[in-house]
């Protein structure tokens, strides 16, 4: 009866401990969130629990290392992490999201190992860093001169020259222009700008907002 309260219990805060960082991946619409989160620590802290009872099991029979599905289920998870990452233009989104993953799937391996500590602290640290640093980051990074732009505009000669000169007249630097959807009336284009210092960037945007052909910008 203890051992099958003991899987219950790893198996139970596994997916307490899924569902931390699985929350606030929904919380943020990310492609991974709380039931991918909590099936992938679920799924890492059974594997780890099957490694176990095959090692005590035939240990004696042959050389077995207790490892080896684990260390399947660290290099496994990338399958699924790189599902998440999408790229657009010169962004990159997702790798956090991968990043989450691949911690969810070790916490889950710790705990079907029976580290429990270890496994809180992990997922703890891992809420804080997805929630708390985000805050501190966009502070420390606030100042940087780029800025990258998705914009909705119409589809006519001269757009992206109208577009430029009031770039221009604030002394605002494009790095690279990347076009996308260029068929129909409306069209997408990326920008990534070189920002002075001195320019507030949300007062770039208002700037092209108010160009004649703009319908919408979104800061990247």
């Amino acid at each position: 009866m203890e051992y099958y309260l003991d899987i219950l219990l790893k198996l139970a805060l596994s997916i307490i401990l899924g569902a931390v960082i699985g929350f606030e991946r929904e919380y943020k619409n990310r492609p991974a969130g709380l039931r991918t989160n909590i099936l992938v620590c679920l799924g890492a802290t059974l594997v780890q629990i099957i490694s176990i009872e095959i090692f005590t099991s035939y240990h004696q029979l042959s050389n077995i290392d207790p490892a080896r599905l684990g260390a399947q289920v660290i290099s496994g998870i990338g399958f699924l992490g790189a599902g998440t990452i999408i790229r657009e233009g010169a962004n990159i989104k997702g790798l956090t999201t991968a990043a989450s993953l691949w911690v969810v799937a070790c916490i889950g391996l710790a705990i079907g190992q029976g580290i429990y500590v270890p496994a809180i602290i992990a997922a703890i640290l891992s809420f804080i860093t997805l929630t708390a640093l985000r805050g501190i980051e966009g502070r420390m990074f606030r100042k940087s001169p780029y800025l990258n732009i998705d914009c909705v505009i119409d589809n006519k000669p001269g757009q992206i020259g109208l577009m430029g000169q009031t770039l221009g007249a604030m002394c605002v630097s494009i790095r690279n222009i990347e076009f996308r959807n260029n068929e129909g009336a409306k069209i997408t284009v990326f920008f990534s700008l070189v920002v002075p210092r001195n320019i507030n960037k949300d007062l770039v945007i208002k700037k092209l907002m108010e160009d004649e052909g703009v319908f919408s910008i979104e800061q990247l």
